[in-house]
């Protein structure tokens, strides 16, 4: 049976996620690791509410972000699943198909070279997947939720990425 068009998986966006807490130096080390791997500036995430045993305030950069979209996105995704051997674990995997996984070492990211100054630093990637008919739930006139049936489930998540990127899927963190 043929597949229909509006039941096609696709990546929305992988995002890639670096937090640095209060430490300013160690968010000044990410922008570099960020620009080495991707060729991106990252955009500064902020704090929102003070937290003074971390040393948090209002409005003070804690983390760095990168979002890659279209065909972009599926050649970084291949070179972090490739930092992760091509294996996922099952937990990695939200009820909504979307999964997260995380670099424990930049220099596992094949193409990245060890810089001395960088030290050993690692970052979470989260991978959005959605179909066509997804946008019902962002756009600004009449948006509503998309239909149970249409939704992507963890299953179908996971045959995703074995067909598309050749992804052993693993039980338990082995």
């Amino acid at each position: 049976m043929q597949d229909h068009p509006m039941r096609k998986i696709r990546i929305e966006k992988v995002t890639i996620h670096f937090s640095a807490g209060s430490d300013q130096a160690k968010l000044q080390k990410g922008i570099e690791m960020f620009k080495m791997l991707f060729n991106k500036v990252p955009v500064k995430t902020h704090a929102k509410r003070r937290i003074q045993g971390w040393g948090l305030r209002p409005g003070l950069a804690i983390g760095l972000k990168l979002t890659f979209r279209g065909n972009e996105a599926k050649e970084v995704l291949k070179r972090l699943l490739a930092a992760k051997n091509n294996q996922i674990s099952t937990d990695a995997f939200d009820k909504e198909g979307n999964f997260a996984i995380g670099i424990k070492e930049y220099i596992d990211v094949p193409g990245a070279k060890y810089m001395p100054e960088l030290g050993t630093m690692g970052f979470e990637v989260n991978v959005s997947l959605e179909r066509p008919g997804f946008r019902v739930k962002r756009r600004r006139i009449r948006s509503s939720n998309v239909p149970k049936h249409h939704r992507i489930t963890p299953e179908e998540a996971k045959e995703f990425l074995k067909k598309e990127f050749n992804v052993k899927i693993v039980e338990k963190n082995e």
